[in-house]
């Protein structure tokens, strides 16, 4: 099979793999695919992801294949561009970058100038014509080797070129001369020999052979397993390495890098949205280096900044990579983001890419795409990410709260966020864990700050433009960021952070604005969102496409309004013993509890009767017309039982019994392992005064309803933890009899459901037995998880992320169904119950009711429903309907 597949040659057309991302990865597909079409593409080649699979399983070697496939692709460019490889006269120099089949921002590593040493430096500055500019390159050649392959502290060369700058009186790396680079250039070899103990290698077919060694090897870097993690991108895809001719942006003013997006990947305005320096290379953008210009003279004037942009410094390249913009949009039919350099004057295409962008952009894009008839509305719906919808789901700054604005940079990802300062990623991760929340502060962020990035609210950097590393995966991310703000100086011994005037330590309170670029000292006041305009657009497009219902999961009035408004079409999962833990009504529960006999227990029970149906009469108020499936008692006893003297003394006022006494009734109820113990239909069974209680309040309360607003409500009264026929069709008995009592004392009756949750192994496999008694299923799949994997998701937390690292699971199973066991079961007892009861009507309520991947194997398995948690409704609309649709 192939390993290398040139691109941007002599030759145009292309073999088909070669646009393949599973097999060229997703930048050497887009470049294979930009020089077919015609773009200015330096010409190189590409190792598929393949050879990289093979490389790390092989214990980091490469094939003679391989190494002669290279040499061939290598003479291929030598021949397209008129240059040689290591000539001392007129070199070939290349880049070395990374490429997975998804865009994974800053994680691998890229090798810029390859092919610089001490003689083919004398080359280039010969056929350049421009001594500096080629000492240039190798002194960032050397410092951007030394960094990634072999593995110095990228610091130390930052260091001697500030040192540099300092005796020179200098302030901008532009402003050094040829002499001063080849003094710097001497002594960063001084150091790679003082931290390697060897020297800086001068063979360029070795430095290639580094280069790709380490792209390879990039791909299982800590940095890169976070972001897969994070982004459930598969461990075993492997990244392609792409080798490509250099052009240059760095030789003189008019040169020039950038990257640039066809649309603002911040708001979604159909817009040209980018940067670029002249007379410098693309890390100098990307990495947040330097702080760089706007592309469009609009963009600039609206910041009111002086350099002057693109548009105006460049205009002919410019005029061209407008062109190429709007070429490449409707090429891909979507928003693209693009890097490019300006080699005196001539514009080269380096990559072209889907761009990352916050969910309102992807809302507004989506929606205005279908009006220019660039998608249509399936597309259109398939295209959204389903769990980027949480960033438009949660508040926003309050425009009119009081606000003291400390600083303003560039508003690089928008929402708000407040939260305590870190200074560094393992502080941000630290804190997160103990439910704090955190702004992460940095001069700039790098790739290995990717953890702390995803622990905190918020980012905020004193270096770096809108598209340096943290803007970029901010936005991916859905995190408020401010980059650029100059006015942050941090000291780092000190752990402390000066803005402006200000002094502020780490653990002081601070806000982001995103979308404005501010920060705030401080708590600002927030807003609920409005889901309306294209976010409402594109949900009736969903729904237009969906097969399944969505419900929520809620118990209080509160939650069922806001579900509502998310779009809920009726209750999955209201959880009755939350009610019983409000403080007002928890000693007639323990009294309910530590009764000794049925009598005592009905004592308490009449109550708690009337505020069970007020809780009932308020959730079917704001549910009126729509199922409701009300969950019966299911904790463990215990979960109620007071622990403190002083609840004792108070439980011993209310019913006159003596503290002794109460604390040995507690004792009694005692459980060494209460989730597997009296719990859920087995309280039923024992005490089922307590079922008929909740019954007899269900139904009158849907009843009442129904009387004031002539529509009723739809019980779905689900009896818990069932594992046996004989269970429910016990406690069946027991809700219709008492629907039957309520029926007839209110003179009306309501269409109800008696059915069960399928929580436990043995219901999944007696499923076809069970049926013969219900007319629902409800997959618990929170706790058919735990009891399928023998595992607390209590305590999982503390072994589940080696875990998932090991790619023993390959996602939290708590957060992603377990599909190869777990949904074993589910799909079992959804087939056994169609036998037994065809028109059974079957639903997920576990938290994976809001996971799209969950959603699309209930889709597969053709339940009738999902509910999941009120602002997770609008996630699983949209899950729904892809899953639908594909």
């Amino acid at each position: 099979m192939q390993t290398v597949y040139s691109f941007g040659g002599t030759d145009a057309s292309i073999d088909p793999r070669a646009k393949d991302k599973t097999v060229t990865g997703g930048k050497g597909a887009n470049l294979a695919e930009m020089a077919e079409i015609g773009l200015p593409v330096p010409p190189g080649f590409t190792i598929t992801t393949e050879e990289c699979v093979k490389y790390l399983a092989g214990g980091s070697d490469f094939s003679d294949e391989l190494r002669a496939d290279v040499a061939a692709a290598l003479r291929e460019v030598e021949t397209a561009v008129g240059k040689n490889f290591g000539s001392k006269d007129d070199p070939l120099l290349v880049s070395v970058r990374s490429g997975a089949r998804v865009s994974m921002p800053g994680m691998m590593d890229t090798v810029l100038n390859l092919g610089l040493n001490d003689e083919t430096v004398a080359g280039l500055a010969a056929t350049s014509g421009d001594e500096r500019f080629a000492w240039d390159s190798y002194r960032r050649f050397i410092q951007m080797y030394s960094d990634v392959v072999l593995g110095l502290d990228h610091g130390l060369f930052e260091e001697a070129l500030e040192i540099a700058k300092e005796d020179k009186g200098f302030y901008a790396d532009t402003e050094m001369e040829a002499e001063d680079w080849k003094v710097l250039v001497a002594q960063y070899k001084a150091i790679v020999e003082q931290e390697r103990g060897a020297p800086f290698p001068l063979d360029v077919h070795e430095q290639l052979w580094g280069a790709i060694a380490a792209v390879f090897d990039s791909w299982d870097a800590d940095r890169a397993k976070v972001y897969r993690r994070l982004n459930d991108i598969p461990s075993d895809w492997g990244t392609a390495v792409n080798v490509q001719a250099m052009v240059f942006g760095n030789m003189g003013d008019t040169s020039a890098t950038g990257v640039a997006f066809t649309r603002n990947p911040a708001n979604g305005e159909k817009a040209y949205y980018g940067e670029y320096l002249i007379n410098a290379q693309g890390e100098d953008v990307v990495a947040g280096i330097r702080t760089p210009q706007y592309l469009t003279r609009e963009a600039r004037e609206a910041a009111g900044a002086k350099p002057l942009s693109m548009e105006e410094a460049l205009p002919e390249a410019y005029a061209e990579l407008a062109q190429v913009f709007d070429l490449l949009e409707r090429h891909y039919r979507d928003m693209q983001d693009i890097e490019f350099t300006v080699q005196q004057g001539k514009l080269w295409m380096l990559q072209t890419r889907s761009g990352k962008r916050t969910a309102r952009a992807a809302l507004k894009m989506a929606v205005d795409m279908v009006g220019e008839g660039l998608i249509d509305e399936r597309e259109a719906v398939l295209r959204i990410d389903p769990m980027a919808l949480d960033q438009l789901l949660h508040p926003r700054l309050d425009p009119d709260a009081p606000r003291t604005v400390l600083t303003t940079g560039l508003p690089a990802s928008p929402g708000a966020a407040s939260g305590k300062i870190v200074l560094d990623a393992d502080t941000a991760e630290q804190y997160a864990a103990r439910g704090e929340k955190v702004i992460l502060v940095r001069v700039e962020t790098s790739p290995e700050d990717i953890h702390g990035m995803h622990a905190a609210q918020g980012i905020l950097t004193a270096r770096g433009g809108m598209t340096s590393h943290a803007a970029v995966v901010a936005r991916g991310m859905g995190r408020p960021c401010v980059s650029g703000a100059s006015q942050v100086s941090i000291d780092m011994v000190a752990r402390t952070l000066r803005i402006g005037t200000a002094e502020l330590r780490e653990g002081d309170l601070i806000t982001l604005d995103g979308a404005k670029g501010q920060v705030m000292e401080g708590l600002v006041a927030t807003i609920e969102p409005e889901l309306v305009g294209d976010f409402g657009t594109l949900m009736e497009w969903a729904d237009k496409h969906r097969r399944m219902r969505v419900r929520t999961n809620a118990e209080t009035p509160d939650d069922c309004r806001m579900a509502r408004q998310f779009g809920a079409e009726g209750i999955g999962l209201c959880r009755t013993e939350h009610m019983f833990f409000d403080a007002g009504r928890i000693s007639a529960v323990r009294q309910m509890i530590l009764a000794e006999d049925e009598k005592g227990r009905r004592k308490a029970l009449a109550k708690l009767l009337p505020e069970q149906r007020g809780d009932f009469r308020q959730i079917f108020e704001v549910m009126v017309g729509l199922p409701c499936t009300i969950r019966l008692l299911d904790p463990p006893l215990h979960e109620f039982l007071p622990t403190a003297d002083a609840d004792f003394a108070e439980l011993a006022d209310v019913t006159g019994l003596g503290v002794d006494h109460l604390k040995r009734r507690a004792a009694e109820l005692h459980e060494f392992n209460p989730m597997l113990g009296h719990r859920g239909c087995r309280l039923g069974i024992t005490y089922p005064e307590i079922y008929e209680m909740q019954a007899r309040a269900i139904f009158e309360a849907a009843c009442e309803v129904a009387d004031a607003s002539g529509e009723a409500p739809v019980p779905e009264i689900m009896v818990p933890l069932v594992a046996t026929r004989r269970e429910l069709a016990i406690l069946k008995v027991l809700i219709d009899r008492v629907a039957q009592e309520v029926f007839t004392d209110k003179g009306r009756s309501i269409e109800y459901l008696v059915g069960t949750m399928i929580e436990l192994p043995r219901a999944a496999l007696m499923a076809g037995e069970i049926a013969h008694e219900a007319l629902f299923f409800s997959f618990g799949t929170n706790d058919l998880t735990q009891t399928t994997l023998g595992v607390s998701r209590d305590d999982s937390a503390r072994f589940l992320a080696p875990y998932v690292e090991k790619g023993i699971f390959a996602r939290d199973p708590f957060v992603s169904l377990d599909i190869e066991a777990v949904g074993q079961l589910v799909r079992m007892a959804a087939e056994r119950g169609r036998e037994t009861k065809p028109g059974i009507k079957l639903g997920i309520c576990g938290e994976h009711g809001g996971d799209p991947a969950s959603i699309a194997f209930c889709e597969e398995v053709g339940l009738d429903y999902v509910s999941a948690s009120p602002y997770r409704v609008p996630i699983a609309r949209l899950a729904a309907a892809q899953a639908s649709l594909r």
